[in-house]
C-alpha cells in the first residue's frame, strides 16, 4: 500500500500484487471505457485533473457522446498500440476485458505498467477512509443507489456517489462529493477482472450495507444460488460491529443467513408484519403510488411519489431508513426523511417513452425474470384499460442460458401478446445453452393463450410489431425489456408513433 499525491488531495492506493509501488499517477487509462461505470469514473478523473484516455470495443452514445464532451481520447477497438502509445501511470481494467484481450496480453507480457480493477480503484480513490454505504442484491441496486444520494442530498449532506444508470434528474452518474460525507454505491456480486474473481462489492468495506434482495442470478460465473450467497456471506462480515445490514426481511431465507452471519445490527425490512420497517397500505395508480412506513410498531412517514410497483416502494424503505441511520444512527425514527416527490427515478426503469391516447411506449432495464413478472403485474394494476404488450430482448448472459427457461414462460405469460428478439450474440453461444426462444413463445400460446412470437431476426420482428400495430387501434401499453438498446427498436417505434 502506497501513499500518492493527485491533484486534489492524497489517498491510500492499492495495488494488485505486482510487487510495483505506486509513485505520482496523474494519466489514468481505462479498458473498457465505454461502460456506464467505468465511463463515469473516468469522467470523475478527468473533472478531478487527471489525463485520462482509454479504449472500448464498441463506443457509442451516450457514453461516446458524454466522453467527447469531457475531453477525453477514446480509441476505438483492442489494440495493444494503444497503450504504447499513451504510457499511461495507471491501467484500470474493466471486468469485460477476458484472456486473449491485446491489450491484457500486453500487460501481461510487458508487466511495465501498473493495472487494477475498477473496484479496486473506487475503493482507493473515491471511497478511501468514509463511511460507504453499499447497496447490493439481485434488484433495485440502482434506483435505490439514487434514491439514498437524493435523500441524504434533500436532508444538507452531499455525499459522493456511483450509480451504474442514469438518473432522470439530470446529476451525474459518479460524483465526488463531500470529502467529509459518505459514498453511496451499487454493490454488485458481479466478479471484478480477469485476474480478480471476487465480487466488486468486497473492495467497498461498507459500514452500512442493504441486501434489497438475493435470487438466482449471473449463471455465467455462479453455479447456484447457495454459490451466490457464499460471496454475499464474505460480504456480510466485512460491516463493522458499528455499522448496520438492511435486507428484505420477507425473503426468509435471505434473513436466516444474514441473522446468523452478522457482527452488526441487522434491519429488516418488507411487508411482513415482523418487519422492524413495515411498507403498509400500498397502492398504485397511473401517475405512481402511495404507501405508509411503519418502523418498530410506530408510525414513521407517509410516502406519495412517481415510482410504482411493491419492489419500489421496498426500495423506498430501505433508502428512507438508511437515510435515517446515517444521520442519526441510535435514533432513525426521530429522523424527518424527505424528497420523495421530488425523485424523478432512473432512465429505462419503466420509463415512458410515448404518451398517446391509444399507445404508451415503456422501456424497462428487465433482464431477470422476477422483476419482469413484477413490473408487469405493476402495468396491468396501473393501466387496466390497455392490452399489456410485451417485448423482450435476451441480452444478459444469464438470459441468454436456458436456465431460467420455465421462469421467463411465466413471467411473459402476464401479457397478452409478446414478441421475443433474437438472442444477443446467439452465433457465439452452443444451442444447448442458448435460450430456446421459440419454444416459450410455442409455451406461452399453448398453456397461457399468450400470443407470442420468437424472431431470430431483429427486422422480422420490428415489422410483425408495426403490423400490429398498424392494425390495432384498441388502447395499448407496449414495454420494451432489454439491459441493451434492443438494436435501436425502442427508438425507432418513439420516431414512427
Amino acid at each position: 500500500m502506497s501513499f500518492i499525491e493527485t491533484p486534489e488531495r492524497s489517498f491510500l492506493f492499492c495495488l494488485p500484487d505486482t510487487g510495483i509501488e505506486a509513485q505520482f499517477m496523474h494519466h489514468v487509462y481505462f479498458m473498457g471505457i465505454g461502460g456506464t461505470a467505468m465511463g463515469s469514473v473516468a469522467i470523475l478523473l478527468k473533472q478531478k485533473g487527471y489525463r485520462v484516455s482509454g479504449s472500448d470495443q464498441n463506443l457509442y452514445p451516450p457514453m461516446s457522446d458524454r466522453l467527447r464532451e469531457a475531453g477525453i481520447e477514446a480509441w476505438e477497438g483492442y489494440d495493444a498500440a494503444h497503450l504504447a502509445i499513451a504510457a499511461p501511470d495507471l491501467v484500470v481494467v474493466g471486468n469485460v476485458i477476458g484472456r486473449g484481450n491485446p491489450e491484457a496480453e500486453w500487460l501481461l507480457e510487458q508487466r511495465s505498467l501498473r493495472f487494477v480493477s475498477l473496484p479496486e480503484l473506487i475503493r482507493s480513490h473515491l471511497i478511501g477512509n468514509r463511511d460507504a454505504i453499499v447497496v447490493s442484491g439481485t434488484h433495485g441496486k440502482t434506483t435505490t443507489t439514487a434514491l439514498i444520494q437524493h435523500l441524504l442530498q434533500c436532508s444538507g449532506v452531499r455525499p459522493g456517489h456511483l450509480i451504474a444508470g442514469v438518473p432522470n434528474a439530470g446529476f451525474p452518474s459518479a460524483l465526488d462529493g463531500d470529502p467529509a460525507a459518505p459514498f453511496v454505491i451499487e454493490g454488485d456480486e458481479y466478479d471484478s477482472a480477469f485476474f480478480d474473481k471476487r465480487s466488486k462489492f468486497i473492495h467497498y468495506f461498507p459500514k452500512l450495507l442493504l441486501i434489497n434482495n438475493l435470487e438466482f442470478d449471473h449463471a455465467d460465473i455462479f453455479r447456484d444460488l447457495e454459490d451466490v450467497e457464499r460471496s454475499f456471506r464474505h460480504l456480510v462480515r466485512l460491516v463493522p460491529g458499528s455499522g448496520c445490514i438492511l435486507i428484505n426481511g420477507d425473503d426468509a431465507r435471505l434473513a436466516e443467513w444474514v441473522m446468523s452471519a452478522a457482527f452488526s445490527k441487522v434491519w429488516t425490512v418488507g411487508c411482513g408484519p415482523d418487519n422492524d420497517l413495515r411498507i403498509k397500505d400500498f397502492s398504485e395508480h397511473a401517475d405512481g403510488s402511495r404507501f405508509s412506513l411503519e418502523l418498530c410498531g410506530l408510525p414513521w412517514m407517509e410516502v406519495t411519489w412517481s415510482l410504482a410497483a411493491v419492489y419500489n416502494a421496498r426500495n423506498a424503505a430501505m433508502a428512507a431508513l438508511a437515510t435515517a441511520l446515517q444521520r442519526n444512527p441510535r435514533d432513525p425514527g426521530s429522523v424527518e426523511v424527505n424528497g420523495f416527490e421530488a425523485f424523478e427515478g432512473v432512465r429505462r426503469r419503466q420509463q415512458i417513452r410515448l404518451k398517446r391516447e391509444s399507445l404508451l411506449v415503456i422501456e424497462d432495464f428487465g433482464h431477470h425474470p422476477t422483476a419482469v413478472k413484477e413490473t408487469l403485474r405493476s402495468l396491468k394494476n396501473r393501466f387496466p384499460d390497455y392490452a399489456l404488450w410485451a417485448c423482450f430482448e435476451p441480452r444478459s448472459n444469464t438470459a441468454t442460458m436456458p436456465v431460467f427457461e420455465q421462469e421467463w414462460i411465466a413471467s411473459l405469460s402476464l401479457s397478452n401478446r409478446c414478441w421475443i428478439g433474437p438472442v444477443h450474440r446467439a452465433n457465439l453461444i452452443p444451442h444447448e445453452r442458448r435460450l430456446d426462444t421459440a419454444r416459450v413463445a410455442e409455451s406461452l400460446v399453448r398453456d397461457y393463450g399468450v400470443g407470442a412470437t420468437a424472431h431470430t431476426v431483429l427486422d422480422d420482428m420490428e415489422s410483425s410489431l408495426y403490423a400490429r400495430l398498424d392494425a390495432d387501434t384498441t388502447p395499448k401499453l407496449v414495454v420494451f425489456f432489454t439491459n441493451g438498446s434492443f438494436g435501436g427498436l425502442i427508438d425507432r417505434v418513439v420516431a414512427r408513433y
